[in-house]
């Protein structure tokens, strides 16, 4: 086996094959399984830091589970400085990939999208225990700031050239447009849902960041993301999401902050 497992894991994944995937946003490794038994499975798996951000969303996709389309829960450990995270393998395709294979179907991507961000952010918030608000995620990324980790060279065409420090002091100025209160995923872009044929979502992955935040959390990256297929797309959205106009502060706000992470 490639990791180390967790003794009560090692019967269950004995002789099953393992497919390396590309590193997930919190850097810890990601492998596509397929049991002996058939069972089709995803494991992640960190040690130190990336084990903390592992352990964060095996208790967020625990929360998650019977509340919206995501994927299952299978098991979790932690185990001193290390963690993983199973769950099961489910059908679909990521919105990018369904439009990478089938372009026309950006529409259907976009309602499904905008389907499940509506019954996302429409679960009470007083179910919801984890905190993603905008000082929350603004301490974090001072943490990361100064440790010298974010990477200037990976910022978007808006932030070309400017250095980390700067853009920290421009999220802060921009920090008090973040309003609403709502259940969010934190890191919703079109890789992180899984839809069917039909546009329908069958699961919401990577949710390690979910928590109470402002709505334009969610709306910024996935609006940043359809800038790629035109303003067509992105007035799309806001139609489904019955937003008749955009508040482009509070969407600057998190489109910056999201450079840092």
């Amino acid at each position: 086996m490639p990791i180390p497992l967790p003794p009560s894991w090692r019967e269950r994944l004995s002789g099953a094959t393992w497919e390396r995937e590309p590193e997930g946003e919190s850097g810890g490794l990601i492998y596509r399984i397929v049991a002996g038994t058939g069972e089709r499975l995803f494991l992640k798996y960190g040690e130190g830091a990336i084990a903390d951000a592992v352990a964060d969303e095996a208790i967020r996709l625990r929360w998650l589970q019977g509340r919206v389309a995501t994927v299952r829960l299978v098991s979790t450990a932690i185990e001193a400085d290390a963690a993983w995270l199973l769950t099961s393998a489910a059908p679909g395709k990521t919105g990018d990939a369904w439009i990478e294979e089938r372009p026309e179907f950006l529409p259907q991507v976009i309602s499904g999208f905008a389907t499940f961000l509506r019954t996302l952010h429409a679960l009470p918030v007083d179910d919801c225990a984890f905190d993603a608000s905008a000082s929350v995620r603004l301490s974090a990324a001072r943490k990361l700031v100064s440790a010298g980790v974010v990477d200037e060279t990976d910022f978007g065409d808006d932030f070309r050239g400017m250095s980390a420090a700067a853009v920290l002091a421009k999220a802060e100025a921009l920090a008090s447009h973040a309003s609403g209160r709502v259940v969010t995923h934190g890191d919703f872009s079109l890789g992180n849902l899984l839809l069917d044929s039909a546009g329908e979502v069958i699961g919401c992955i990577d949710v390690g960041r979910l928590g109470i935040a402002d709505p334009y959390q969610d709306v910024a990256i996935l609006w940043e993301n359809l800038g790629e297929f035109g303003d067509a797309a992105q007035r799309m959205l806001l139609a489904k999401l019955d937003l008749e106009s955009l508040d482009e502060n509070r969407l600057l706000f998190h489109r910056t902050l999201d450079e840092l992470f």
